[in-house]
């Protein structure tokens, strides 16, 4: 709650400089310091209710503005509304003007609740109109008119005969107080934060849990990407996954279409895999290593280098399971670093190993 009234029995207000010119709109805004979900704005009045005005919000720190609640005797003729409209699952963000303010036994006091007569108030959680339509980092209120008399007492002065004395006593009267601005609701934290508290830079902020990150806990943190993020429900945290590297990568990004491939069960790409490691998950050995079958794949020697000759082999990549290279014709030996047998050594590089020549011997008779 944000309210400056301290003491029931000496209420202060707030009262805007009395005003001749009509129309003349008066504004208060409120800055709220980040996002929140709003449940209410509730305005008392020192003196009479205005009785018609206008409540905006702004969900990007005051750069746009939009219109979140009318009252007004004449919606019509004041906001071009039409008054009291029915709110259905189409229209849960329109905002409504309204003439129950003027009808309310509390005569001093206006209360807006964000949800009343909004068809998935119940379903909150699942409704992501409703979720953004309570969203809110500031408060704007816009008083339009006081009175419905206000524009003929301020047109018709002098042919009711008042004179200047007397509509300066008129004017005095017509000025907008309030006693109290109370706006009721909860940071926006997406609910994977149960409070908010100022940060190293001084900025209100969300005390995110759940593994995930932001202002308003709005995203995963870094190397939890193994999974989309998701607002937090009473059914399920949605918590933020870490992505399965194999303890060979620091960082990894999430990837949708693999996501849907594995039955929503991960989503996890790493990346810049060390240790010789590749793959998404870091998972095997990169090309020109093989795995060491005595250690883990999480050890930061679970990949052997391959060695393959450079001359005896076609390639520095071996087999991932047994680390023979693959050896040229004539050529043997894990690393292909020796003549096979019935074969010798010759000086090309191309065909380093060549078939032993054997003389032939005839026996003479």
């Amino acid at each position: 709650m944000l309210t400056d009234l301290n003491n029931s029995q000496n209420v202060t207000c707030w009262i805007s400089e009395p005003s001749t010119d009509y129309p003349h709109n008066v504004t208060l805004t409120l800055s709220l310091g980040k996002k929140f979900e709003l449940t209410y704005i509730s305005m008392q009045f020192c003196n009479r209710l205005a009785d018609s005005m206008a409540i905006y919000k702004s969900m990007d720190f005051a750069r746009t503005w939009i219109p979140f609640q009318f009252y007004s005797t004449q919606c019509k003729k004041i906001f071009g509304r039409a008054p009291n409209v029915e709110i259905s699952k189409h229209n849960e963000q329109e905002a409504l003007c309204t003439d129950a303010h003027a009808l309310t036994p509390m005569a001093n006091r206006v209360a807006f609740a964000t949800l009343e007569g909004r068809p998935s108030a119940f379903e909150f959680e699942q409704s992501p109109v409703l979720q953004d339509w309570v969203t809110a980092t500031d408060i704007r209120i816009i008083f339009t008119r006081l009175s419905p008399d206000q524009a003929e007492i301020y047109g018709l002065t002098n042919d009711i005969g008042t004179n200047i004395t007397d509509f300066d006593t008129i004017k005095q009267r017509y000025y907008y107080s309030m006693g109290e601005l109370a706006v009721g609701g909860r940071c926006k934290c997406n609910g994977h934060a149960s409070r908010c508290m100022f940060d190293k830079m001084g900025k209100y902020t969300c005390d995110c849990k759940h593994n995930t990150a932001g202002s308003d806990c709005e995203q995963c943190k870094p190397f939890h990407f193994d999974r989309p993020w998701g607002r937090a429900t009473t059914e399920n945290a949605n918590s933020c996954v870490a992505c399965n590297c194999n303890l060979h990568a620091k960082k990894c990004r999430f990837n949708m279409e693999l996501y849907k491939l594995s039955g929503n069960r991960s989503g996890g790409v790493c990346i810049n895999c060390r240790h010789n490691t590749a793959g998404r998950n870091c998972h095997y050995c990169k090309p020109g290593f093989y795995r060491d079958r005595t250690k883990p794949i999480t050890h930061r020697q679970a990949c052997k280098s391959c060695n393959c000759h450079p001359v005896g082999s076609l390639s520095r990549s071996c087999n991932q399971t047994s680390g023979q290279c693959v050896c040229k014709s004539g050529v043997s030996g894990l690393t292909c670093n020796r003549c096979a047998k019935g074969y010798q050594q010759s000086r090309s590089p191309v065909n380093p190993c060549i078939r032993k020549c054997f003389d032939d011997v005839f026996l003479r008779s």
